[in-house]
């Protein structure tokens, strides 16, 4: 076991004991389950805020894979499948976790997690929208607050450890350690414990499989996916089942259950999308150690023999390569086929840049974006290459119409940080930096990036008056130990957080 690991193991337990102990303090909302057993533990605030928490770290960690176009596909998918849940009260958040294990997660508040590792392993999309489905199911009927509320005959500080050990396995903690902790809080509860998760196991399905078919998915999808990870188990001691299966314990009566189901809503033959054969294969030139090995990958098959996607991902491993010429020749054929693919224009945008001819570049980006506007990956592969070819006062433009359109990730918060500072947007580009702290849970470190900005010479009253209102904003939230620390600012080089 790592060395790492009882340090893992205490940082969730300490996590699970603060956010159990923490008062319920919810607004009152309507929930669908109004009266459930699992309001005694958790409101769906509370999941929210916990959520929210989790997801903090685990961006943290920096395992998030900050790739707009892997984020755009799985939040479609995703959304699709969430529309046919009439589930309201979460606001559903997909990502992808760089993790070559199979596995996929739900937390509280809905955020769903999928490793790379599980992308890369489905066969098809309706396999991983099965998965999704499934997690989203997770979220939709309450199981982690049921667990907990499962375990309330136990003292708060078992429980408590119950819930860290869930987080600490979300957030892709060894696997034996998270075992370990479990181990330790159940005692001989263990396999009643076991038998509860089983039973959300089999809810999770038949609520994924419906909201699967109702998407357009095939409904036989997630069975699918099932047996393929089954028939990846062993006998072999050495050889561990993946990752999937012991988090998500599959038996052969499951399977069959699963796909006794799916037959009761009509045969769906669905193609895989475009995105997701884009997601994937730029997932998988990212999970080799070089791009020389990703060329070589791609290179087992002829060109002439290989489907527009494979030539794609033959694409972004020359691109990654410095190979800019032949990804040139590649995403300018795939473009001139199929002007709908957003991820085409991309790659030929910055290619061009690559090989220093930005009027060209230029022109590629303008008109994608006025083929796809406000379209979050091309704004902001726009936006960096806009950067990178010194003009970022077009470039804090395009980004800041999007910022005020559509909900941003961290990363793109602190893309519009570097193009405001590079703008000379000195104020502003504090502003960002301090939005992008809080979104990453750093209430003081925003702060104290406000606080810099109201020392500006050149600031405006207008701006003052917003960064002072900011300011008075985040204190409520605070502790009193953060409105101690904030006493004290500590002096932040901007031009180097932003980067």
């Amino acid at each position: 076991m790592p060395s790492a690991s009882p340090k893992r193991i205490f940082v969730a337990l300490l996590l699970g004991m603060l956010v159990f102990a923490s008062g319920a303090g919810a607004d009152d909302i309507k929930l669908p389950d109004m009266g459930s057993p699992a309001d005694a533990i958790f409101s769906a605030n509370d999941e929210a805020r916990i959520g929210r928490m989790i997801m903090q770290s685990i961006r943290a960690s920096g395992q998030v894979v900050e790739d707009p176009l892997v984020t755009e596909y799985l939040s479609e998918i995703g959304s699709r499948i969430v529309a046919q849940t009439n589930e309201g009260d979460h606001n559903f958040t997909f990502f992808a976790v760089k993790d070559p294990r199979i596995n996929a997660f739900a937390l509280p508040g809905g955020y769903i997690g999928v490793h790379t590792g599980l992308i890369d392993a489905t066969r098809s999309e309706d396999e991983l929208a099965g998965v999704l489905a499934h997690e989203v199911a997770h979220v939709t009927q309450r199981h982690i607050a049921r667990a907990v509320h499962a375990n309330s005959r136990q003292s708060i500080l078992t429980t408590a450890m119950m819930l860290g050990a869930m987080i600490a396995a979300a957030a892709g903690a060894d696997s034996d350690a998270v075992q370990g902790a479990i181990a330790i809080a159940q005692g001989t509860a263990a396999q009643q414990q076991i038998n509860f998760t089983r039973t959300n196991e089999y809810e999770a399905d038949r609520v994924g499989i419906s909201a699967l078919a109702g998407a357009g998915f095939d409904p036989y999808g997630m069975a699918s996916f099932f047996e393929v990870m089954s028939r990846q188990q062993t006998t072999s001691p050495e050889m561990r089942a993946p990752e999937f299966m012991r988090t998500h314990p599959v038996t052969t009566a499951r399977i069959a259950e699963a796909r006794a189901r799916a037959q009761d809503y009509p045969l769906i033959r669905s193609d895989d999308s475009t995105s997701y054969g884009i997601a994937r294969a730029r997932l998988i030139v990212a999970s080799f150690n070089t791009p020389e090995e990703a060329v070589a990958y791609y290179e087992k098959r002829p060109y002439e023999n290989q489907n527009d996607i494979e030539r794609y991902g033959r694409a972004v491993a020359y691109q990654a390569d410095g190979r800019y010429w032949e990804a040139l020749d590649i995403y300018q054929e795939l473009l001139d086929a199929n002007k709908s693919v957003i991820a085409y224009h991309i790659g030929l945008g910055e290619t061009l840049v690559a090989l220093d001819q930005p009027r060209d570049a230029i022109a590629t980006f303008e008109a994608a974006l006025a083929l796809f506007p406000r379209n979050v990956p091309l704004v902001i592969a726009y936006g960096e290459r806009l950067i990178e070819l010194g003009d970022p006062v077009r470039a804090h433009t395009l980004l800041l119409d999007l910022l005020n359109n559509v909900p941003p990730t961290p990363e793109q918060v602190r893309l519009i940080a570097r193009a405001a500072n590079a703008a000379g947007e000195d104020a502003e580009a504090y502003y960002y930096m301090a939005e992008y702290q809080l979104m990453i849970g750093d209430l003081t470190g925003g702060i104290n990036y406000l606080q810099q900005a109201l020392q500006l010479p050149e600031l405006q009253e207008i701006q003052r008056i917003r960064f002072e209102a900011r300011i008075d904003f985040i204190r409520e939230f605070m502790t009193e130990e953060q409105l101690k620390m904030m006493q004290s600012p500590r002096p932040v080089g901007l031009a180097a957080r932003t980067q």
